[in-house]
């Protein structure tokens, strides 16, 4: 009769604990692929993950790095990709006013494109786009061809650094 008190302590205590040790990240919480695939199920089987530890660290780091930039609300990746360039002028006064104006033109017809004004001594400079292959450009530059044949003759695809939306 006195063990029953020390069993049922022992009991409660041991109930505890495994409460305790078997709070686990819910499904939706976890960080990281690899997480997720060592997440045991019964009755799914086990998922063995074999690599470096370097490359577990760089997996869920998508939004920081040395190519990307963060804006106000967006976060692009900096890569090596294409634009249709659309305008290239070298007159001080003229140039700019062009520029913008070919830029709202555009816009108008292709609100979703992306467009980037630029000068570079001595030149004031229009281009279209955030292509990762020369063959979208080259299709952009054909739709741009299309819409605005007056400018044509200056258009032509430019390899450039590009920005790739990550949200």
């Amino acid at each position: 009769m006195k063990r029953l008190p020390c069993i049922l302590l022992f009991l409660v205590f041991m109930l505890k604990a495994s409460l305790l040790c078997s709070q686990t990240v819910a499904e939706g919480e976890r960080s990281t692929i690899f997480e997720a695939l060592r997440w045991s199920v019964p009755g799914k089987g086990e998922v063995v993950v074999h690599q470096s530890p370097a490359i577990e660290n760089l997996v869920g780091e998508r939004m920081r790095g040395i190519n990307v930039e963060t804006t106000d609300s967006l976060t692009y990746l900096k890569v090596q990709g294409f634009r249709t360039q659309v305008f290239s002028g070298n007159n001080q006064r003229a140039s700019k006013d062009e520029a913008f104006g070919k830029e709202k033109e555009i816009k108008e017809l292709f609100p979703d494109v992306p467009t980037y004004v630029t000068y570079d001594a001595p030149f004031w400079k229009l281009r279209v786009g955030d292509f990762r292959s020369h063959e979208e450009a080259y299709h952009m530059m054909r739709l741009l061809m299309d819409a605005f044949p007056q400018y044509g003759k200056e258009m032509y695809i430019v390899r450039e650094e590009i920005k790739i939306p990550l949200n």
